[in-house]
């Protein structure tokens, strides 16, 4: 039985025009290849720039006009082109973006909720139980985001990203400059929708708090998908790691801050 989603040797390169209008590609994403199913929390690690947002962006149809892609990828065991992406995104495929900045910051939690309930066909009563769920009260409907903590942006952004019920969401480094506490809430919201029967594609840099919630961790370098590692694998010096998984893991301030070459 297929995986709800399959990416098969992605490729991303944008078309550039330099000074006398010299054509240029350059390629961003050189073979990228993950699955996830349901039930699952499917950890794609990475530095910046190794093309994981990129990957996201594909998966939704989202790429910008001077973008090519090629590869397949497929949803529920069907190839979707980028057409038939862009129709399930916002409904059966979600988007937790990277940037708080996503909220409206003129516009109440409560208008800004409700206006995504609306979009899903819930009614408003709906909004305000989804927010309870996430231990948010009703009195954080009336404030305004600037008004609300880190973790607590976090909690109303997976909210409106879940309210049409979607099958597969893919969460773009959602847990970066938050108390300890407020991404251990965050990733344990993945990990309960997964449960769920949803898929999970968590981006992420941050391997150690990956490790809490993942099914499996696809490890990506410069626009390549490298290694699949199992996050039991990820223990002592990590002796049943492939190379470049076992450098990071053994690079990681609890583990010696090692840095050797991965062969």
């Amino acid at each position: 039985m297929s995986p709800l989603l399959s990416i098969s040797g992605l490729r991303i390169s944008f078309v550039q025009y330099t000074r006398g209008l010299r054509r240029r590609e350059t390629v961003a994403v050189a073979g990228m290849d993950l699955a996830a199913d349901r039930g699952q929390v499917v950890a794609l690690v990475g530095a910046s720039g190794a093309g994981k947002t990129l990957l996201a962006h594909a998966v939704l149809g989202m790429l910008p006009p001077n973008a090519s892609e090629s590869g397949v990828i497929t949803y529920d065991g069907a190839v979707l082109t980028s057409e038939d992406r862009r129709r399930r995104a916002g409904h059966e495929i979600a988007l937790l973006p990277q940037s708080v900045d996503f909220l409206d910051p003129l516009a109440t939690i409560g208008r800004q909720v409700r206006r995504s309930a609306q979009l899903a066909g819930r009614p408003e009563s709906y909004a305000v139980a989804a927010l309870a769920d996430r231990g948010l009260g009703s009195e954080v409907l009336r404030r305004y985001p600037h008004e609300l903590s880190g973790g607590m942006i976090r909690r109303v952004l997976v909210t409106m990203a879940t309210m049409g019920d979607p099958q597969l969401i893919l969460a773009d480094e959602p847990t970066p400059g938050l108390p300890q506490a407020d991404v251990t809430a965050v990733l344990r919201d993945f990990r309960a929708l997964a449960d769920d029967g949803r898929a999970v594609v968590l981006i992420t840099h941050e391997l150690r708090g990956a490790l809490e919630v993942a099914d499996s961790v696809v490890i990506c370098r410069d626009g390549r998908t490298i290694e699949t590692a199992a996050p039991a694998d990820f223990t002592g010096d990590g002796p049943d790691l492939p190379p470049y998984s076992r450098a990071l893991w053994q690079a990681l301030p609890g583990n010696g801050f090692r840095v050797e070459q991965p062969c």
